[in-house]
Order: C-alpha cells, then structure tokens, then sequence
C-alpha cells in the first residue's frame, strides 16, 4: 500500500489513506494524508487474533478458513464501509483504490456504478479467480494433471463450498441485507474481482496458476519497497559475504507463536557454522522467540527488506505473499511451511514455479527443514529458477503500470485525490 501510494504522490497526486493507526507515522512519513478506520474495524497489528482466541486454537482447515474470513473480514464489513462513507464525504476522491481483502468495498462495487468513483483494486494475495480445473482457493492444490486429480479436486470443492462458502455467503448477505444491498451471486473474495473497475495484481504471471482471466486483471509486478521503515541492525556489518545467510519470517499476522517455525528453524540450522540465520519477528518483541539462541542467530524486531534481500541467500517462511513475491524480486529461492490464511495457496504456488521448497505443514520439524534449506542453497535448480523469476519482475516498470491503470480508471489523463 505504502509502495502504491509513494508512486502516486510522486506523480503529483492527493493521497488519503484510510486505514489502521498502527500505520499513520509510516503513512504520514511518505507525505500521504491519514484518517483512521473506525475503532471496531481497527486491528491489533502485534497480536492480530487477540480479539478471536478460536482462531488460535481451531487447527488448520476448512473451519478455520470459514471462522478466519468471518471474523476478520466479513464481521468488519459494515465499519469499514461507513467510514470509508464518511471520509468520502471530507475528501471527494476521484478514484479509489483498495487491497482485494478490504471487503469495506463490497457494498460500493455492488452499488449502483453511477454513485461511486471508480475502484481499483490490488491484490495482495493469490488471485482470486476461479480455477479451470476447478479446485477451491486456499487450501494449496497444485493444478490437475490428471482425470483422478480433477475428480479429486472436485470432492474437495463441494466439501470447501459446504463448510466454507455457504456459510460464508450466509454471513455476507445478512449483512449486506442490514445495509439494505442485494445478495453476491458469486464467492466473496471472487466477486470484488469481478466488480472492480481495474484489479492490479501484485506478481508476475509466471507466479500464478495459468487460466483464464477476466479483461480488468494486470499484472504489476511488486511496488517499489518505503526505504528506512526499520533501522539497521547493531550487527548490520556482519553480513559481510563471510557465511551464508538465511532470512527467516513468520511474517506480521501468524506470528502468534514463533514455535511452529522460528524456533524449528533456528534449532535445525544451529550447527551450520557456514550459515548465518538472520529472524526478523514480524514487529513483535524478539524475546517471544523461543530459545536457547544459538551463537550463529541473530535477531531483529524489523528488518528493512530493501537492505537484508540482496544479501539473503535463502527465505524461510510460513508463505506471507509480499514477503514472498519481494524475494523472487531479489531472486531469493525459498523454503516455505504455513497453512493457515492464504499461506497454503502461496505455498503451492512456490513449489509449482520450482523457485523453492514447500515443506506443506505448519509445524515443520527441525530434520526437514535442515534438509530443505540445504537442498535450496546446493541445487542450481531454485537459485536458477528464482533469478529467471527475478527477471521477470524487473521486465515490468511497476510504476508506470499503476499509474497507467489508475489515469484508464479514472478516464483523465491527472487525477486530483486518492482515497486507499
């Protein structure tokens, strides 16, 4: 969001950014202007399930998927949506433009077109897009090969729309329905697809399952990365080409508990010598990392990514879709364990494009992910296939791609104000 909106305002353009008050300094730094989201919309950024503790105990699997989409995101429909209206009424935008999971949105692109800006969307996860082979998102099946695959592939999906769609729409529409709006006709998260003006997806093609796709869909590659969000570490200079380094993230939303993959991790690699483990804890406190530390980790609550990818060597992580996509950028291959949100779906998506490991838990044990990390740094083939994956980013100007779907949305050549 933040690479989107510095693009804009380097454009010349009025930029408002509606969204949570952990954000403001890091908005208002980059010279956007910031409104807050109503407080019952606005999330803990430290611990995001801490209004949800189900979320934290339910396993990974459909139910989780279904209690996840609910709580997080339809639950907050309505608060979003208003405060959006308010600050609409303040600051008249000519477009719009929003994260695919903002679902704020939805009663306005259900709307009547002729009452509302133009919205674009960005999508900040897999693409929500029906599959040809008709598997559900989510749950990180690979594309069917085989007549077995599809008919397999097709038990799971009337099982997900059983547990997971139905009653998701159920909840969709009662709310939609308080708001006096008309039911969805399709999936959730495939229907702002669907409605958006213009939907920029943040990847490349070649990381994304082949399909067909409707006409509003670009790919643009990812945005350019905010300099200085984080300081360096105190022991910056160590990675100084010396060792190898290992990057490893359980990213900023399911780092509730740095047992299920920091702390595997640090333990597989802690007799590699040659190996330098470099954590960053997602902004949370790196004393909730699990010890004893070995002598070869080091530790950070922030990393800024801009400095650490160039020097990483490999990415282990639970599957965050920025984190990712950023280290393809790089060229950075990857191991990858997660399961829970979208992290399933990422995942697969890693293994498909050969550009790294997918150890497909969410408790991986210290052995496979050893063996992982290794298999990545001595096989040509996942530093070959990230740095192919890598030219494939810088092939796109990602810029000029925002900007250029954002002035055909608009339907003016300059746009006066944004609203996020």
């Amino acid at each position: 969001m933040l690479g989107i909106a510095r693009t804009l305002l380097d454009d010349g353009h009025d930029v408002m950014a509606l969204t949570g008050r952990a954000f403001q300094g890091r908005i208002e730094a980059i010279g956007a202007a910031f409104r807050p989201l109503p407080a019952s919309a606005d999330q803990d950024l430290v611990d995001p399930f801490s209004k949800y503790p189900e979320l934290k105990s339910l396993p990974p699997g459909l139910e989780l998927l279904r209690a996840t989409i609910e709580r997080l995101f339809v639950d907050h429909i309505p608060a979003q949506h208003e405060g959006l209206r308010q600050l609409l009424q303040e600051f008249p935008a000519d477009i719009v433009i929003g994260d695919d999971f903002f679902c704020g949105l939805l009663p306005m692109l259900l709307g009547p077109r002729s009452k509302r800006p133009p919205v674009v969307l960005f999508g900040t996860s897999i693409l929500q897009w029906r599959r040809e082979d008709g598997a559900p998102a989510f749950l990180g099946l690979p594309p069917a090969i085989t007549r077995a695959q599809r008919e397999d592939h097709a038990a799971t999906t009337r099982e997900h729309d059983r547990v997971v769609n139905q009653p998701v729409a159920r909840s969709v529409n009662r709310c939609l329905n308080e708001m006096g709006i008309g039911p969805l006709s399709t999936p959730l998260f495939q229907t702002v697809v669907e409605r958006a003006d213009a939907y920029m997806q943040l990847t490349v093609p070649g990381f994304e399952f082949p399909r067909a796709l409707p006409p509003s869909v670009r790919f643009v590659g990812t945005p350019p990365m905010i300099h200085n969000q984080a300081p360096l570490p105190p022991w910056a200079d160590e990675l100084d080409g010396g060792r190898k380094v290992v990057l490893v993230t359980q990213g900023t939303v399911a780092n509730h508990d740095f047992s299920q993959l920091i702390g595997p991790t640090l333990a597989a690699l802690a007799g590699e010598q040659d190996l330098l483990v470099v954590v960053t804890a997602g902004g949370r406190p790196v004393e909730a990392i699990p010890g004893p530390l070995p002598a070869n980790a080091r530790l950070a609550s922030y990393l800024p990514f801009e400095w650490i990818l160039p020097k990483a060597d490999v990415l282990v992580t639970n599957g965050g879709y920025g984190s990712v996509n950023q280290a393809m950028s790089f060229g950075v291959p990857l191991v990858t364990a997660g399961l829970t949100e979208d992290k399933a779906d990422v995942n697969a998506r890693v293994a498909w494009s050969g550009v790294g490991i997918d150890l497909a838990t969410n408790a991986p044990m210290p052995r496979a992910l050893r063996d992982a990390v290794r298999s990545v740094l001595d096989s040509q083939s996942y530093r070959q296939r990230a740095a192919a994956m890598a030219k494939e980013f810088a092939a796109i100007d990602t810029s000029a791609e925002i900007l250029g779907v954002v002035r055909q949305a608009a339907g003016c050549r300059h746009v006066e104000a944004h609203a996020f």
